[in-house]
Order: C-alpha cells, then structure tokens, then sequence
C-alpha cells in the first residue's frame, strides 16, 4: 500500500488490533468535516441523525402495532406475518447492495438517501390505508424498498466524512439518535392508544407527519461529491474482496439465521400475557436502553479491538434469546428487553465501523451495501423459520434456535481473537488496484 495518512483505514486497524487506546491527533480532525455540537461527530453525521430520529419516530410509532393490527385486526395467521416481515426484510436486503454501488459508481450519495426516505413515507401510507393483510404485504414492501435504497448510501456518507478512529463514535451516534426515534415514537403510539383511544388505524394515518417531515429535513444533508478514482474502484466486483473478509461475514450469517423479526419478541410478550399497552411500554424499554449505551459501545470499540465489543455483543443475545424461550412469567419480560437493547448497541454500529474501516474509501457504498444484504438475506430465512417453528413445534422453539445460533457463532469470533488473526486486515492492507 502506499504510504498511509491519518485518515486510511490501516490507522484503526492497528490501534484496534493492539488493543490500545486510539489517539485523536488533531490532523485527523482538521480534516474531519465541519464539527457538531457533539465532539467529534461532524456537522453532515449529525443531520443525518436528526433525519433518522425523526424517520424513525414515524416507522416506530406503527412498528410495534403491525403484529397486533395483522393478527387481530385483520386476521392473519403468525406464519403470514413471518412471511411479510421476510419478504419485506429480503427485498431491503437485495436492494442495499446494488445501491452502495450505485452511490460509489455515480459519485453521488444523497439522492439515493432521500429516494429511500420517500418510498418509506409512502409504505406508510399505503399501510395506514391496508383492509386485508395481502395489502400489508404490499405496504410493508413500498417501506422496505425505501430502508434498501437508503441505507447503504447513508452509511457511506458517514464514513466518507468522519476520520477512521472515530468511526465508532459516528455510527454509534447515528444508532443513538435512530434508535431514540424509537423510544417516541412507540410512546405516542401508546398515548394515542392507552390514553386517547385511538384506534390502530388511526395512529398509522398519524405516522405520516414526522415520515414526510423527514424527506424535508434532508435538504440539509450536505452530498460527498467522489473522488476521481471512485468510479473505477466501483466497477471491481464485490466477489474480489479478500477471503479473510468473507470469514468475518460468515460468522455473521450464521449468527443472522437465529436472528428473527423483533415482531416475535413483541408477539412472544403478548404470548405470555402483556397487554398492548405494556408490550408498547417494554420495546421502549429495550430502545431506551439501545439508545443510552450504542455511542459508549461505539467510543469503546474506536479504543479497542472491535470484534471483542462484537463478540460480547453475541454473547448477550444468546442468554436474552435463552429467557424469552424459557419465560415463565410477564416479569421477566422487563428485564430481557432491557439486556437486548445492550445486545444492539455493542453490534450494530460496530459492525458497520468494522466494514467500512475495512473497505477502500472508493467502494464503502458496496461493501456495507454487501454486509447489509447478506445479513438481511439470512434474516428473511430467520423470519420465516421463525414463523413455522412457532406455529409447528411450540413459540419457545424459535428463540432456542436463535441462541445456538448466537453462541456458536460467539465462539467463532473467540476463535478468532484468541489466534489473534484480524478477518479484516487483508481488507484494510490490500494494495489499491
């Protein structure tokens, strides 16, 4: 490789891999982007949260209602609903990796960002309009369409502008503020429910406001027009990335095929007792919780070796996974959902600090765009799964497959840090091409 900067993705890798604190140097942030109110989160990574906060206010306030709106108001069977949330999921996931490369091919990033925002206010409004589940499917796949336009796109843009050892610090902050969308807007469905008697229905309808309001606040986004190399970096196909990388991925797929739809750990709460209203109450615990802790897991793992966070991570969603199959009792519902959302935290951002650390600058689009779908491809797989093990053998047995899923693939990565071989650093020292 040539000569490294500050800013190649090598500088985290090597911090990481030693497991020592990562310096801060001040070259790295001069040539940051504009700064934020939040140190070391630049002015772009900082309105792209504030676009997802409030897209997500609108696609929470409905979440957690559509398990309950297509079983009991609309009549679907628990297998139907696995379907929809698989398809949906899948068609997200197709759609992710050939946008990430679109963005890299074009140069442009934003354009993507905002098509996707406006397809999913749409879903939402074909979801609130839905009178039989074959329309919900309908609905549900207009929103997915929109997350697989968007995400890889969004992800990129985050790491375009932020240096590589604060890469954890970005994507943990965007998880916070996506995630906070999450904890309101489940709450204004609860108020609107439990304290006005709206119907479900008319919350959906409600869900548009803050939907269509964050397509307008994209207008500040401000596009990372490519570098002159980019276009060329797009073109080498994904199934050159070096073996080791796929190794990684691997473990994650695994870890993905128990990985559901979190509609059943909503349906497994109502299962054992929880009224609407309560089940409403424990997801917003869970995303209080993913909320608070995803920056502290993404500062950590900017400080040390990224697959350790991750691993923990695994660890932790198999013991939840473990106490929603036993669950004797509403009252471990509480805490299950509280110890899930650390499970998200110490992950989700930490995984896409790890790809795009890995991946050339030129083609981050693709290769987060190639994480997204591979994992979403395996969570269609789990959803469905999911769906028939409930109805076929008893609702205990998808979240005991979903734990095994998640120890053996802990393991894995234990293996992984015990021989100290870093699935990522051929990505990260390949030579440019």
């Amino acid at each position: 490789m040539a000569a490294s900067s500050s800013t190649e993705p090598t500088a985290v890798g090597a911090h990481a891999a030693a497991g020592s604190p990562v310096a801060l140097p001040e070259r790295d942030l001069a040539s940051a982007e504009t700064p934020s109110p939040i140190p070391g989160v630049t002015r772009n990574v900082f309105r792209l949260g504030i676009v997802s906060l409030v897209a997500d206010i609108a696609s929470e306030m409905a979440y957690p209602l559509i398990p309950v709106f297509l079983t009991s108001t609309l009549g679907a069977p628990v297998a139907a609903m696995g379907a929809i949330e698989g398809v949906a999921e899948g068609t997200a996931s197709l759609l992710k990796v050939a946008s990430g490369w679109l963005s890299d091919r074009v140069g442009r990033r934003k354009v993507l960002v905002t098509s996707g925002y406006a397809l999913s206010a749409l879903g939402k409004a074909l979801l609130a309009l839905a009178f039989a589940w074959p329309q919900v499917f309908a609905a549900r796949f207009v929103d997915r369409f929109g997350k697989g336009v968007r995400t890889s796109p969004r992800d990129a843009l985050i790491a375009d502008g932020t240096p590589p050892p604060l890469l954890g610090r970005a994507f943990g902050f965007h998880r916070a503020l996506d995630t906070a969308g999450a904890v309101v807007g489940p709450l204004i469905a609860l108020l609107l429910v439990g304290a006005w008697g709206l119907s479900i229905r008319a919350v959906l309808l409600l869900a548009l406001a803050p939907a269509a309001v964050s397509v307008v606040l994209l207008s500040l986004v401000r596009d990372m027009p490519a570098r002159a190399a980019t276009r060329a970096e797009a073109d080498e196909p994904p199934a050159r990335a070096p073996g080791a990388y796929w190794a990684f991925l691997a473990i994650v797929l695994l870890f993905s095929i128990g990985n559901s739809s979190d509609t059943f750990l909503i349906l497994r709460a109502r299962d054992v007792g929880l009224s609407v209203s309560l089940v409403v109450v424990a997801y917003v615990a869970f995303n209080v919780s993913y909320t608070l802790l995803s920056m502290p897991a993404g500062i950590i793992s900017d400080r040390v070796d990224r697959r350790l966070v991750y691993t923990l991570g695994l660890v932790i969603f198999g013991f939840v996974y473990l106490g929603f199959a036993w669950l004797p009792s509403t009252a471990w519902v509480w805490p299950l959902f509280v110890v899930y959302g650390c499970y998200m935290a110490l992950t989700e951002g930490t995984a896409r600090a790890l790809v795009a650390e890995a991946a050339p600058s030129g083609r981050r689009g693709t290769f987060l765009g190639l994480y997204h779908t591979s994992v979403g491809m395996a969570a269609v797989l789990a959803s469905v799964m999911a769906g028939l093990l409930w109805q076929a053998v008893a609702p205990a047995a998808p979240f005991a497959v979903g734990a095994g899923t998640a120890f053996a693939a802990a393991v894995l990565m234990l293996f992984l840090l015990v021989t100290r071989a870093d699935p990522l650093a051929a990505a990260k020292n390949a030579p440019p091409r």
